[in-house]
């Protein structure tokens, strides 16, 4: 037990420490923005000083010179960066998250993608569109992997393809890892929102990647991958896809506190065109940031419980039952929509000007709805998963 509320209590440390490093850099990012938006990529600048503080180190194995903290303290992090640069914050987070899947895959591979360079981040494109060609020893792989967030800051990438798995009929979903010797990027990332996250195209031709790179959703998902239990960390007793899809909501979420701190600040000042009241005194206008304000901070409850839900399996070294898995994965897509609903609410209030480029309604608007387009977000999906597991029936086909 005393082991326990050791490890706790340093990952706490450890955690709050960064977060107060993070917090000192938050400045230089706001300063940024401009630039991270009009380069379609995050600056080098605001990825110095992420990597300077550590944040890349968030979920690293101590082994390699990582932290190690927690999903509790990870989360308030990624918000506070979130609220200042939508964009910094989903790229870098997502390369941060990164690391603790490579720390699941064999120690061959751990070796040697942070055995002479620790600080060596990976970008992805996860979705398993593509079949490999199986041969000797691995396989090959060839195509276009879309939406590489931050692959400009990575030497390495997750790729998600479909291979032949023991026990199965039909190749199945994998994961592998390639370095940025075997693919080039595509500078292909024209969009409008999060246009910071440079996520662009990574194209490969006929490129060779041995077996200790590849693994399989499932032995990912259930514990059972080649590198699992290979770290001591008790961060390192968990699926891959719990910590995968943390930002996703948290940068959703973020971006709706921020327009709500914003709108709040406009109507407080504002004054209407065609007939000179303050909009601050007009009923409606008040309820909607009353209402907005409630529903975030009850998103916001639901998430941090979820990560103390993970964060306490991690450390009773249990593996998340199917039941958890579902509503963690279903809630953070919730989160995501009904936080981009949220801020829809304010944002309909906000008048003609929220729409000028100079304003930030209109930055964060486009971000917030950006955050709903990747696949995790897919409420739809997620609910027809969660539904069918709690009716204890099949999930309709082509739903992950």
């Amino acid at each position: 037990m005393n082991a326990i509320m050791n490890n706790k209590t340093t990952a706490q440390e450890a955690g709050l420490a960064l977060h107060d490093r993070v917090r000192a850099v938050l400045p230089k990012l706001a300063e940024n923005v401009e630039k991270c938006y009009s380069d379609r990529r995050v600056p080098d600048e605001n990825f110095a000083l992420l990597r300077e503080a550590g944040f890349y180190k968030a979920f690293q194995p101590a082994e390699y010179g990582g932290l190690e903290i927690r999903a509790q303290e990870y989360g308030p992090i990624l918000m506070d960066i979130a609220k200042v640069c939508a964009s910094t914050a989903w790229a870098s987070g997502l390369l941060a998250q990164h690391q603790h899947g490579l720390a699941l895959l064999s120690k061959q591979v751990q070796d040697e993608v942070w055995g002479e360079k620790p600080d060596t981040l990976l970008s992805s494109s996860v979705a398993p569109i593509i079949t490999a060609e199986e041969v000797e020893g691995g396989i090959r792989l060839s195509g276009s992997f879309g939406w590489s967030s931050g692959c400009d800051h990575a030497d390495w990438a997750f790729l998600g393809c479909k291979m032949s798995q023991e026990g199965f009929d039909e190749p199945m979903p994998h994961l592998v890892i390639v370095p940025k010797s075997d693919y080039e990027i595509v500078d292909d990332w024209h969009v409008a929102g999060l246009e910071g996250t440079g996520s662009k195209t990574l194209k490969l031709d006929n490129v060779f990647v041995p077996q200790h790179r590849c693994e399989s959703h499932v032995g990912l998902a259930l514990g059972i991958s080649s590198g699992f239990g290979s770290n001591a960390g008790e961060l390192f007793h968990a699926s891959f896809f719990n910590h995968f899809g943390l930002g996703f909501s948290i940068v959703a979420l973020a971006t709706a506190q921020r327009f709500a701190d914003v709108y709040r600040d406009k109507i407080s000042n504002r004054v209407r065109a065609y007939t000179g009241t303050k909009v601050s005194e007009n009923v409606p206008s008040c309820m909607r940031l009353a209402e907005t304000v409630l529903e975030l901070k009850a998103l916001e409850a639901t998430i941090r419980q979820d990560w103390a839900q993970i964060d306490d399996a991690c450390s009773r070294r249990e593996m998340p039952t199917a039941e958890e898995q579902e509503i963690w994965r279903a809630n953070q897509t919730f989160v995501t929509n009904r936080s981009i609903d949220a801020l829809d609410r304010l944002f309909r209030a906000s008048g003609g000007s929220a729409f000028f480029n100079t304003n930030e309604m209109q930055r964060l608007w486009r971000d917030n709805k950006m955050t709903g387009a990747h696949a995790y977000s897919d409420l739809d999906v997620a609910l027809q998963k969660l539904g069918a597991y709690l009716m204890e029936v099949e999930a309709p086909e082509g739903v992950f």
